[in-house]
């Protein structure tokens, strides 16, 4: 065996840092070196790991290490203790008495006094579990820092991409201007129209650095060597996107990891995570932000024209309420592009054939949004008092119904905590049998579980309603951007129209008539345009 290799293995871990130089990767070394010279142990080869928690065996040094072995070339493994091989009792436990002896390799661990070439090893399960309750313990204690920092709204991530840590504190995001401007330019390309996979391209093609590749660039991040620094994702953009920080908030407790055992991350349920309003600067607008998670409930399929339609995603059918298809094709002129009832076209007795040019519903959308622009303009308390009589009068009579509703739920709920007290007492005194107790309370029980869900689905419907005369304020904000608009964009259209309803054709005239309904956002306005083709047609030719 004078020809197989000593393996002397070192392994430290972020936890074992905090005991200072006794367990150090320079500690452990010189104590394997020494023992192997003084014991005759030949061809010694260190294998470390630092810095990796010994819960877990996937780590670079050891597999390493274990690649040797299975091809034959180790003789003896040797640590300073049984801990540096591994904390979880079970899994060190196999390698010390399965898979070594299975290799013919010899396992030593100095200071337990652990040897398999001789029998007195009674004590190693003892001390492997030890080790194991040690992790267990080391574990518990970090999360109830980590949750103790959390809860106190200090962020437990490293900065995202957008931002970088404050020299003078480091629990405060400063936004860094260089990927702030890259992320700007994703939510206003989102707005414009373009879905995750569009923007990648875009940001590919233009050779912007990956939030991977710009990290690495500025010597924050030594991992994901081999990655494809300058190919953007389709996954990356909507990870950036569906993120509340970029508004200025802290989010906390996103994931959890399974086990201190297993390291696997999971992703914990929205309601369970924590948010810290108002924390850092901003990178966009709240309104941005609210206008691109609206925009991405309702994700439209990409065409296969770069340029994005205005109306995609946006135009209804009357009668079956579904969305309207855009129809453009290289065979198509701009005339006849148009969009048609997605219903019909997969049923065609299930709705009715209507479709409608873009050319004519362009016209008729620019005329009506630059009326509006006017009305705003000079007569602006008009109008917001008829935008809140829209939107928030015309539902005062369910939200006062939900008011009351709430309050008779909470009421209810009190007292029947009075009734199930008075019931226990009558229950103890013997007034009432046990088995009637159980009946009533499980009533009880039931009534007032049912009354939560009722208050919490209440609460959350009057908090929207009552959000509506912000809404309008946030409305009459982004008209007051424009003066005039010359050319509808994706970005105009989603800012200011909720959706276009486009109803079947109406030929009693004579000649092709369509009605178009525009709702603006929020609720604020409905307003009602005729499209006449013929009226088109003609000013077309004259033109």
């Amino acid at each position: 065996m004078t020809d197989k290799i000593t393996a002397l293995y070192c392994r430290l871990s972020q936890d074992d840092m905090l005991q200072g130089e006794s367990n150090s990767i320079t500690n452990q070394k010189a104590i394997l070196k020494k023992y192997a010279e003084d014991n005759g142990f030949r061809n010694p080869v260190f294998y470390v790991d630092d810095g990796v928690s010994g819960t877990t065996f996937e780590r670079d040094g050891f597999k390493s290490m274990m690649a040797d072995v299975e091809a034959g070339k180790v003789g003896t493994v040797i640590t300073k203790d049984l801990s540096r091989l591994g904390r979880d009792y079970l899994k060190t436990g196999e390698y010390i008495e399965i898979i070594f002896p299975d290799y013919d390799v010899r396992y030593i661990a100095i200071n337990d006094g652990v040897d398999t070439l001789k029998s007195e090893n009674e004590l190693m399960a003892f001390k492997n579990i030890f080790n194991d309750w040690y992790a267990r313990d080391t574990s518990k204690k970090i999360r109830a820092v980590f949750k103790a920092k959390g809860q106190s709204g200090k962020p437990l991530s490293l900065p995202i991409y957008g931002y970088k840590k404050s020299e003078a504190d480091k629990n405060l995001w400063l936004v860094d201007d260089e990927a702030a401007e890259v992320v700007r330019r994703i939510f206003k390309l989102c707005i414009e129209g373009y879905g995750p996979v569009q923007i990648a391209r875009i940001l590919t093609q233009e050779g912007i650095p990956t939030p991977t590749a710009y990290a690495l660039s500025q010597g924050r991040d030594n991992g994901h060597k081999n990655a494809k620094l300058h190919r953007w994702s389709g996954k990356t953009i909507s990870h950036i996107l569906d993120r509340p920080e970029y508004i200025g908030h802290t989010v906390n407790f996103r994931t959890h990891k399974k086990s201190y055992k297993n390291k696997k991350t999971v992703r914990n349920p929205q309601e369970e995570w924590l948010i810290f309003e108002n924390t850092h600067e901003p990178i966009v607008t709240q309104q941005e932000f609210d206008l691109v998670q609206e925009l991405r409930k309702n994700k439209r399929r990409p065409t296969k024209h770069e340029e994005v339609n205005p109306f995609s995603g946006m135009v209804y059918c009357a009668d079956c309420g579904k969305k309207m298809y855009l129809c453009r094709a290289t065979s198509l002129t701009a005339d006849q592009e148009h969009l048609k009832c997605s219903t019909y076209s997969s049923d065609k007795d299930a709705c009715s054939a209507h479709f409608i040019r873009t050319v004519v519903l362009n016209e008729i959308v620019l005329n009506e949004l630059n009326k509006l622009l006017v009305r705003v303009k000079e007569h602006e308390d008009e109008f917001v008092q008829a935008a809140m009589d829209n939107s928030v009068q015309k539902q005062s009579s369910e939200l006062t119904k939900a008011k009351k509703a709430l309050k008779q739920a909470e009421k209810r709920i009190i007292e029947l905590d009075r009734l199930f007290t008075r019931l226990y007492e009558d229950n103890v005194s013997g007034k009432i049998s046990d088995e009637r107790f159980a009946v009533m309370s499980e009533g009880y029980e039931d009534e007032q579980k049912k009354l939560k869900a009722s208050v919490t689905e209440l609460t959350a419907y009057i908090e929207t309603a009552e959000q509506k005369s912000a809404d309008v304020t946030a409305f009459i904000s982004v008209v007051q951007k424009y003066e005039r608009i010359t050319e509808l964009t994706p970005e105009i259209m989603h800012e200011l129209i909720e959706k276009i309803v486009v109803h079947a054709p109406d030929k009693s005239s004579g000649h092709r008539t369509q009605q178009i309904e525009i709702h603006y956002r929020f609720n604020v306005a409905v307003t009602t345009a005729v499209a006449d083709s013929m009226k088109y047609d003609k000013k077309r030719k004259v033109a």
